[in-house]
C-alpha cells in the first residue's frame, strides 16, 4: 500500500489524548475538506509492503497504534493492515472521514470517525449508516468551524441519539473557532460530549509534520 509516513509522538486527539502512539498515515483521500490539515497526504508516498510496515511499527516499541491519512480505508490493504496489527496486540485506533462504511473493519479496532459538518464542504460526502455502526468503543468527532457548524452538530447528535453509543468529540477548526466559545456553547446546552484541542499543535509547530 502507499504510505505518506510513519512515526512515533504524542496521540493530539480522542479519548486517548496524550499517549505515546505510532501513526501509520497512509496516501490519498477522496475528500476535501476546507480546513484539512493533512493535504501533503492526498498525493505520493511510497510503496510499503504490509511487512515493512509491521516491521516499522514494532521498532518504535510503542502498543497504541493510528492509522489514519488522508482517508486509510481508501485502500482496501489497511483492513488486512488493521487485522494484523491487532493479532500482534496492539490497541489499533483508526481515523477515519466517515465518508467509506466502516462495516469491514476488525471490531477490535477504535474507529474514530469525522462527521462532517457543512463548514467542511463535504457532508453531502458521509456515508450516514455509519452513525449507526458505531459502538461504544468507538468515537464520532465534529470538526467545527464556528456556530453554524455547532448549531447543525447539535442537530445531527440529537437525531442519531450518537452519545448513547459512544464517546463525542467537538473539535474548533484550530485558528478559525476559539476553543473558549466552544467551551461555554457546550456548558450553556448541556451536551454530552467531549471538548478536544488538537494537542499537537501546542506541543510542536501547527504546521509540523511528522508530531
Amino acid at each position: 500500500m502507499r504510505v505518506t509516513e510513519i512515526f512515533h509522538s504524542i496521540q493530539g486527539e480522542s479519548s486517548y489524548a496524550g499517549q505515546p502512539c505510532v501513526f501509520v498515515r497512509l496516501t490519498g483521500c477522496p475528500l476535501r475538506c476546507t480546513w484539512c490539515d493533512t493535504d501533503y497526504a492526498f498525493h505520493g508516498g511510497q510503496e510499503c509492503s504490509l511487512e515493512v510496515i509491521l516491521e516499522k511499527v514494532r521498532a518504535y516499541d510503542c502498543h497504541l497504534v493510528e492509522v489514519t491519512g488522508g482517508e486509510p480505508l481508501d485502500q482496501a490493504e489497511s483492513l488486512p493492515l488493521m487485522t494484523k496489527l491487532c493479532d500482534a496486540g496492539y490497541t489499533v485506533l483508526l481515523e477515519t472521514s466517515g465518508a467509506i462504511d466502516i462495516a469491514p473493519v476488525d471490531p477490535r479496532i477504535h474507529v474514530i470517525m469525522d462527521v462532517k459538518c457543512p463548514g467542511s464542504d463535504m457532508t453531502d460526502r458521509m456515508h450516514w449508516p455509519n452513525l449507526s455502526a458505531l459502538a461504544v468503543k468507538d468515537e464520532a468527532k465534529f470538526v467545527l468551524a464556528d456556530r453554524a457548524d455547532y448549531d447543525w452538530a447539535r442537530e445531527i447528535l440529537a437525531r442519531y441519539d450518537i452519545a448513547s453509543r459512544c464517546t463525542v468529540l467537538f473539535s474548533p477548526v484550530f485558528g478559525s473557532l476559539e476553543m473558549r466559545e466552544l467551551a461555554e456553547w457546550i456548558l450553556a446546552d448541556k451536551l454530552p460530549v467531549r471538548l478536544q484541542m488538537q494537542l499537537h499543535k501546542f506541543i510542536w509547530a501547527p504546521d509540523m509534520r511528522g508530531v
